[in-house]
C-alpha cells in the first residue's frame, strides 16, 4: 500500500490516477444512473412537499459536495504547508473548481425545491446565505491561487486562504439549529433520518456517484495540471538550447 509521502511523487501518483481516474468516472455514473432512475420512478411522492422532494436527490449530494471539496481543498492546503508536498497544492487548486460547481448546484437546486415549498426562490437565512458564502470563498480562491502562480508565487498565501475558509463549514452545518429560518433543520444524521425510508434509499446511489465522479474530475484535473507543468520544464529546457 502506497503511503502519502510516495504519492507525493508525480510518477508514482500518475501510476495508480490513470487506471483509477476512469474506473471512479465509470463507477460513478452507473451509481448516478441507478439513484436517478430509483429517485424519479421507485420512491413516492411526499405527502407535504409532493413531487418536488425528488430534487433532493441532486440537492443533497451537491451541498454535500461543495462542503467536502472545501474539506479536502483545506487538508491539502495544511499537507502542502506542513510537508511541502507539490502535489498537495495542485490537489487544491484541482477541487477548487468543481467544488463551487457542486456549491453552485446546490444554490440552483435549493432555489428550484425552495419555489413551490417556501413560496420563494430565495431567502434571506442562516443557511443559503452561508453556503452562497462559501461559493464566493470558492471564487476567491481560484482568483488567488491564479494570481499567486502568475507572479511567481509559492503557494503558501492560497493555502492559508485555503485553511481560513474552512470558518464557514460549521456555520454552515448549524445555521438551521442556531437561526431561526425557513430552511428545515438537520434531517438525516449517521443514526437516524427522519425522512421516510421509502423515498430515502435512492440517496445512497446518487451520493456515492456524485462523490466518485467528482473524485474523478480532481484526479483529471490533477493529471492534467501535471502534464501542462511537464510541457512548460521541456519548451524552456528547448529554448535554452
Amino acid at each position: 500500500m502506497p503511503t502519502f509521502h510516495a504519492l507525493a511523487n508525480p510518477a508514482r501518483f500518475l501510476k495508480l490516477a490513470r487506471p483509477l481516474t476512469p474506473a471512479l468516472l465509470v463507477a460513478g455514473w452507473l451509481l448516478l444512473a441507478v439513484g436517478c432512475w430509483a429517485g424519479l420512478t421507485q420512491t413516492p411522492p411526499d405527502y407535504l412537499q409532493g413531487e418536488s422532494v425528488r430534487i433532493l436527490y441532486i440537492h443533497v449530494p451537491a451541498a454535500w459536495l461543495g462542503m467536502g471539496g472545501w474539506s479536502g481543498l483545506a487538508i491539502s492546503s495544511i499537507a502542502f504547508l506542513v510537508w511541502r508536498h507539490p502535489l498537495s497544492h495542485l490537489a487544491a487548486r484541482a477541487i477548487a473548481l468543481p467544488g463551487a460547481v457542486f456549491a453552485a448546484v446546490c444554490l440552483v437546486t435549493g432555489s428550484i425545491w425552495g419555489r413551490p415549498t417556501w413560496g420563494t426562490w430565495w431567502q434571506w437565512d442562516g443557511r443559503l446565505t452561508s453556503m452562497l458564502l462559501l461559493f464566493f470563498v470558492y471564487c476567491g480562491y481560484m482568483a488567488l491561487a491564479r494570481a499567486d502562480a502568475e507572479r511567481g508565487g509559492d503557494g503558501r498565501i492560497p493555502a492559508l486562504y485555503g485553511i481560513a475558509g474552512t470558518a464557514l463549514l460549521p456555520i454552515i452545518r448549524y445555521s438551521v439549529i442556531w437561526w431561526n429560518t425557513l430552511h428545515q433543520g438537520p434531517s438525516i444524521g449517521l443514526t437516524r433520518s427522519s425522512i421516510a425510508g421509502s423515498i430515502l434509499w435512492p440517496l445512497g446511489f446518487t451520493m456515492a456517484g456524485f462523490t466518485l465522479i467528482f473524485a474523478a474530475i480532481v484526479l483529471m484535473r490533477m493529471r492534467t495540471a501535471i502534464a501542462r507543468t511537464k510541457a512548460e520544464a521541456r519548451m524552456r529546457r528547448m529554448a535554452r538550447v
